[in-house]
């Protein structure tokens, strides 16, 4: 049985996955919301979408003017001065004050900006798409645990079954012994069997104290009440399955992302060899005007400025040849995720129908072992059937049952598994 630590996952719900078919029951739906406020981790990840927009709310705000004001004084020595006649004509004073309200604004730039919105963006919902795939491997972990919960409480119903029969024939063997018609060894092999399953239930017992720790871990829940050991999904062929996980699976969502980001940043490269035309203006006060030049005067200016890349040594160009191979990289990168997630859901599918047949058939395999028990206890009765036949028999029977548990256990495994490979949201 896979046993499997679980960490702090979060995310955002409503993230942009597709909605998704409710497919589990009342309890799990409410450990699955529990998960997301539970772990630690969850506030992590809704920080990381919100940084990535107020990184978007960052750039747009490029689009405006900066304005500053501005202040200084300085005093100067020696004085910037003239001998004129029998005195001196002096050019600058000695204490400069000045004050101005300035501002500039980029005029064009020549899709700059655009694209570096439109990177932001994708940074954006690169965001969200992480926080969605969080979110289908926390779900996908907190539902095989679930399930692996409900088949070891059901696995124990199983054993204290067993355990009933075999004490009933103990007792009737223990009777048969004081009546000269059974042998101690008898009584010893049945109890044997009786420690043997004891001890199965023990292993069974402790695998699920360990299992609620980690649900308890999970969501806070340290306890759950569902017996059925089923998930209902939809039934999808392959080419269905496929186009799903196109649409939906949050990992080919953010390989898709990077080849956008990547491509984002190869025209941002680009147009860093276009000219670049600015406005620049400014207006206050300052002294130094002849000739009174220790008097402040309003002064101002305004002008344009315009500016054109010429040669930086092949550094862009280099830039971007190195950008379009980290291009290609992210193209194959979506071929490889493309081609693994085809195979999971394959190999989920074709669990899911073994799965199914398996459980099909074990229906039979229980109906004879159940009978072959009661007619070795009836044997047992009439003194005809031996302790060994007993045991046997409840062992086939209780291999039966375990068997049909397993399968069913397999069976939901192999559905997550294959919602997990889609994308789909278990829950809304």
């Amino acid at each position: 049985m896979k046993k499997t630590v679980l960490f702090g996952f979060a995310l955002l719900i409503g993230a942009t996955c597709l909605q998704a078919q409710e497919i589990v029951n009342p309890e799990l739906k409410s450990l699955l919301q529990k998960s997301l406020t539970y772990f630690p981790k969850v506030k992590e990840v809704e920080l990381s979408v919100q940084l990535a927009e107020d990184k978007l709310k960052l750039v747009e705000l490029n689009k405006y003017p900066d304005v500053t004001i501005d202040a200084s004084y300085a005093y100067v020595q020696p004085k910037i001065e003239v001998p004129f006649g029998e005195k001196a004509f002096q050019f600058a004073p000695e204490h400069n004050i000045s004050g101005a309200l300035n501002g500039t604004y980029a005029l064009f730039d020549f899709g700059r900006l655009k694209a570096s919105i439109e990177k932001s963006k994708l940074e954006l919902q690169t965001a969200k798409h992480v926080a969605a795939q969080l979110e289908v491997s926390l779900f996908t972990q907190i539902s095989q645990l679930y399930f692996q919960i409900v088949f070891a409480k059901k696995a124990i119903e199983i054993q204290n079954e067993v355990l009933t029969l075999l004490n009933e024939n103990k007792a009737m063997v223990e009777a048969k012994l004081k009546n000269g018609n059974a042998l101690q060894l008898d009584v010893i092999t049945i109890q044997s069997k009786i420690d043997n399953e004891l001890n199965r239930k023990i292993d069974l017992e402790t695998n699920l104290k360990k299992l609620l720790n980690l649900l308890n871990y999970a969501t806070g829940v340290n306890d759950i009440k569902e017996t059925n050991l089923a998930i209902a999904i939809k039934e999808y062929t392959l080419d269905e399955a496929i186009q799903v996980a196109i649409a939906q699976n949050p990992s080919l969502s953010i390989a898709k992302d990077k080849l956008s980001i990547a491509k984002s940043d190869i025209a941002i490269s680009k147009l860093s060899q276009q000219p670049f035309i600015g406005l620049k203006a400014s207006v206050g006060s300052r002294n130094g005007y002849l000739p009174a030049i220790n008097d402040p005067r309003f002064n101002y200016n305004a002008g344009i400025g315009f500016s054109v890349p010429l040669f930086n040594g092949g550094k862009t160009k280099q830039l971007i040849k190195v950008q379009e191979r980290g291009m290609e990289l992210s193209e194959n990168n979506i071929t490889v995720l493309m081609h693994d997630t085809e195979k999971d859901i394959q190999a989920a599918l074709i669990d899911i129908t073994s799965s199914q047949n398996r459980i099909k058939n074990s229906a039979t395999q229980i109906q004879q072992a159940s009978l072959a028990q009661k007619l070795s206890v009836a044997k047992l009765k009439n003194g005809t059937a031996t302790p060994l036949e007993i045991t046997s028999t409840n062992a086939d029977y209780q291999r039966a049952l375990l068997n049909q548990l397993q399968y069913q256990y397999q069976l939901c495994n192999a559905q997550i598994e294959l919602l997990k490979a889609m994308g789909v949201q278990i829950i809304h």
